[in-house]
């Protein structure tokens, strides 16, 4: 599924702000993106990745490009600072990374991380469920079979930022709970599918291994984890910026 010209292909509004990735201003912005910015994340291509060391229980993991520069600017305009138009584009980026995970001719089963209750309130909405719903859109639109569930809830936590890969494991092991209605629905949807776990960022892998885990002693098993980024000091040798 070609990205050519991602931004152009979704625009309807021209908005005089700000780039959200360069911040650089007096430039013509579709969904809050100038066209180098633009240029620089649709040339990512995803790639695997994995953390060092890994923890149990995590799947294999593709991310599109590291978690650094424009693409870095990118989801945390979307994700801290309200920036939400970027949702469409940044949910298709991570549609491309899932289609090149998964054959084209398997159905797809999507589920993501979410967020706590506090941290939606805070961004005024589940940021993952956003791009989750733009990724199995655009999904469809290329003619993929789609299935998107949220059949995890995530419980109240503290702030993962400083946290030790140790204390981040420990606090991962309770983070999450299960809807059971939603879980029916995933569980149906499994066989036959390839089960796709979306987040936007992997750094040490406890939030993946910890939610796939959960949710394959429920009876749905996590082919692969698919993210926007990776953070630099674990991924493998072989960088997975172009």
């Amino acid at each position: 599924m070609p990205v050519g010209a991602l931004w152009q292909a979704l625009a309807d509004l021209v908005l005089p702000a700000s780039c959200a990735g360069c911040g650089g201003s007096g430039q013509t912005l579709r969904h809050e993106v100038c066209a180098g910015c633009a240029r620089a994340v649709e040339s990512l291509r995803a790639a695997p990745t994995r953390p060092d060391p890994a923890p149990a229980g995590l799947p294999a993991c593709v991310a599109l490009g590291e978690y650094d520069g424009r693409l870095r600017e990118l989801i945390l305009a979307f994700k801290e600072r309200g920036r939400h138009r970027l949702a469409r584009p940044l949910g298709a980026l991570l549609a491309e990374a899932v289609a090149a995970s998964a054959a084209p001719e398997r159905p797809l089963l999507l589920l993501y991380v979410p967020d706590t209750a506090e941290a939606a309130r805070a961004r005024h909405g589940d940021h993952m469920r956003a791009l989750a719903r733009c990724a199995a859109e655009r999904l469809r639109e290329a003619g993929r079979r789609v299935e998107l569930a949220a059949p995890l809830r995530a419980l109240p936590k503290a702030d993962s930022a400083h946290l030790s890969s140790a204390e981040r494991a420990a606090g991962a092991a309770g983070a999450f709970t299960l809807r059971r209605g939603a879980l029916e629905t995933a569980r149906r949807a499994a066989p036959g599918s390839v089960t796709v776990l979306l987040d936007d960022i992997v750094t040490t892998g406890a939030t993946l291994a910890a939610a796939s885990s959960l949710l394959a002693g429920a009876g749905v098993r996590v082919d692969t984890c698919v993210t926007l980024a990776a953070t630099r000091r674990y991924l493998p040798h072989r960088a997975i910026w172009p």
